[in-house]
């Protein structure tokens, strides 16, 4: 969740448990004053209709209410002595009207020339019913206007405020060491926002300065190495042209120049591995690995005939990535020159190209590799083998950086690597 989100969640969340608690208290305070002004007006009632009874006995008549609010019964001096005002809700039958409504009642007592007498005095409170449901949807809209203009407003103040960190935020994201130009940069009056940038900017130029010195180790490496490597086999190969040293002799030079061959694409292959894990290759192009795949069999056409090897090639689709020319070359070489290698006389190599994945089975040693090593530097599935040890690392180091999922089984005989993209589009990866 974004943190604008987040943070907008957490006000709109406390704003609305605010608001909630001030609308429940305000109904009640305002329902609570209704009742009491209906109340004073029963009491108010209660005093005239006593002393109207000191004038006029026939009043302590009216034992029900018929056309009057009131109703008066002679009850017990101890009766009488025990009762307290009380103020109810009930409902009743009112003249001229079939069903139940609801009223106010007051129930009290009173004495009048030695005797004493229970009083109910009654008020509709129909008229205060509607009041009531007027009040509680005037407070409902209230509250859901006040909670709905909270959260706008929130909504848009903080995106104002937050803004400044998500362009910062962007410009960090697309950020490329060696190919950026200038830093990430932040126009804002926000301390914290201001140190967030100082911080960054910090780390990414000790970045780009660890990069450059990389960048330069690499290509010193690849000179120095290489020259003396280079110089080492042309010395050997004169030694070997001039034919007047011992049959032991020139094999001992020739395993010498096969181990310094070894050494030469040991060290092309570690560089390599190092320009990719430190993102040296930026020619990204759109290309379709169909005709990489067609390329590199050609390549190998030879190779596959010297062994007598079958390759059969599955185009379901058209395979397009978008990296860099040179890479995606390397990782289809790779798998297609590992199926033909390590595969048996006179076997199998499959390829198989859909919308979405590539997928490259071949026959060979009848037991799985061991999954947990094979993408991993040096590793190899036997001793006799001339390779470095690090084509799968490579292939796997490239896939990593443009987030290609790369996955090994052993199914049917047949070891299987398949390439597939996390990120599908309608293009392909």
């Amino acid at each position: 969740m974004k943190l604008l989100n987040k943070s907008l969640k957490s006000l709109s969340f406390s704003i609305l448990i605010i608001v909630t608690a001030w609308s429940v208290v305000f109904y009640i305070n305002m329902l609570d004053e209704i009742h009491d002004s209906i109340d004073d007006g029963l009491e108010n009632y209660k005093v005239l209709i006593i002393q109207k009874a000191n004038t006029d006995s026939t009043l302590l008549k009216k034992k029900d209410f018929d056309e009057s609010n009131y109703a008066i019964q002679e009850i017990s001096k101890t009766s009488a002595l025990a009762r307290k005002d009380r103020y109810s809700d009930t409902l009743m039958y009112m003249q001229d009207e079939d069903d139940l409504e609801p009223v106010r009642m007051l129930t009290t007592a009173f004495e009048h020339q030695g005797h004493f007498y229970e009083l109910k005095i009654i008020n509709s409170m129909v008229e205060e019913d509607d009041l009531i449901e007027d009040l509680f949807w005037s407070v409902f809209w209230l509250y859901l206007i006040l909670v709905v203009s909270i959260i706008i407003i929130n909504n848009f103040v903080l995106r104002q405020l937050w803004e400044p960190f998500y362009n910062f935020l962007g410009q960090v994201t697309k950020f490329r060491l060696g190919s950026s130009k200038a830093l990430p940069d932040i126009v804002t009056d926000v301390r914290e926002f201001n140190l967030l940038k100082s911080a960054v900017n910090t780390l990414l130029q000790h970045s780009l300065e660890t990069y450059a010195h990389q960048k330069e180790f690499i290509e010193n490496a690849a000179h120095e190495l290489q020259t003396p490597l280079a110089i080492a086999t042309n010395k050997l190969e004169l030694l070997l042209e001039k034919g007047d040293m011992e049959p032991a002799q020139a094999e001992n030079i020739g395993e010498v120049l096969q181990i310094i061959e070894r050494l030469v694409r040991l060290n092309k292959s570690l560089l390599l591995l190092t320009k990719i894990e430190n993102k040296q290759f930026f020619d990204k192009q759109r290309i379709s690995l169909n005709e990489v795949i067609k390329q590199s069999l050609e390549d190998l056409e030879e190779f596959a005939a010297f062994k007598n090897i079958e390759i059969r090639v599955y185009e379901q689709a058209e395979l397009t990535v978008e990296m860099d020319p040179t890479l995606a070359n390397i990782v289809v070489s790779n798998l297609v020159r590992n199926a033909i290698f390590h595969n048996i006389p006179e076997g199998e190599v499959y390829i198989d190209i859909e919308m979405d994945a590539l997928t490259i089975s071949n026959t060979g040693k009848k037991e799985p590799l061991e999954i947990d090593k094979i993408f991993k530097r040096f590793y190899k599935s036997t001793d006799k083998t001339g390779g470095t040890g690090l084509g799968l690392a490579i292939m796997k180091a490239i896939c990593n950086l443009y987030g290609f999922k790369v996955s090994y089984r052993y199914l049917d005989e047949k070891h299987r690597f398949e390439i597939r993209s996390n990120n599908l589009n309608k293009n392909g990866f």
